[in-house]
């Protein structure tokens, strides 16, 4: 589904990514964890264009990343993702945020639209806000949200950037169930989290990083039982420790 190879990129002088060889199966979950500045998030990033690179390849299912126009456009709407920060229209309901996508983008009528994003608002169990704006929602509601307005494209692959990062505690659950139950239904995800339980539940794969280089790749219970590399070790002390 995704492949990644020799990937670098640069913000100035600075190297964000090294050398990044990495491949995701179709239906498989892969976990991206590690410290703050790591370059989970723009790796995350370069998966649907967010992020340009500098050298080598990155192709999903096969062709290469189209650099802008249509192409691009399509790309964009077979890889969801989902922000941190939930990026919601302001003035929209909830309802015209996840049909809005369908209607412009796939071409869908209003009616059609609207039904399919009242059954993805009832999935991700907001379907009562339909008719709310975003500002009269919890955080929690409004990423559940967010999720459904990326799954109303009907994507291959969904990216996930530190979905519950800027969630209140209570919250965050909330949104890791979603996210867990995606996960079961089949659907290939890249996470860029600091949920541990969520990585060691759900993934099939975790990706250490630390400096901009993938430092460890491998099952979560190898992972988090036996860590292979001082760096990831001690990454490991730190957020397991409480």
């Amino acid at each position: 589904m995704v492949e990644l190879a020799g990937v670098n990129k640069y913000f100035g002088d600075h190297h964000v990514l090294t050398d990044i060889d990495l491949s995701v199966a179709p239906g498989e979950v892969v976990v991206v964890i590690g410290p703050s500045g790591s370059g989970k998030s723009t790796l995350c990033r370069t998966i649907n264009r967010l992020e340009t690179i500098d050298s080598g390849t990155l192709t999903i299912e096969g062709s290469p990343l189209p650099d802008e126009g249509k192409e691009l456009a399509r790309l964009r709407a077979d890889v969801g993702m989902v922000f941190q920060s939930f990026n919601l229209f302001a003035h929209r309901t909830v309802l015209d945020n996840v049909a809005l996508g369908p209607r412009k983008v796939r071409g869908l009528g209003r009616k059609q639209a609207e039904e399919r994003a009242r059954e993805l608002l009832e999935r991700v169990g907001v379907a009562d806000q339909a008719h709310k704006l975003p500002a009269q929602l919890s955080g929690g509601q409004q990423q559940r949200v967010a999720i459904a307005r990326s799954l109303a494209m009907q994507p291959k692959l969904m990216l996930f950037d530190e979905p519950t990062s800027a969630l209140d505690p209570e919250m965050i659950n909330e949104v890791l169930d979603v996210m867990s139950d995606l996960a079961a239904d089949g659907m290939t995800m890249i996470v860029v989290t600091h949920e541990m339980g969520f990585a060691r539940r759900v993934a099939d794969r975790v990706v250490f990083m630390a400096d901009g280089r993938i430092v460890e790749e491998k099952a979560p219970a190898d992972f988090f039982d036996a860590p292979e590399t001082d760096r990831a070790k001690d990454f490991l002390s730190k957020v397991l420790a409480h």
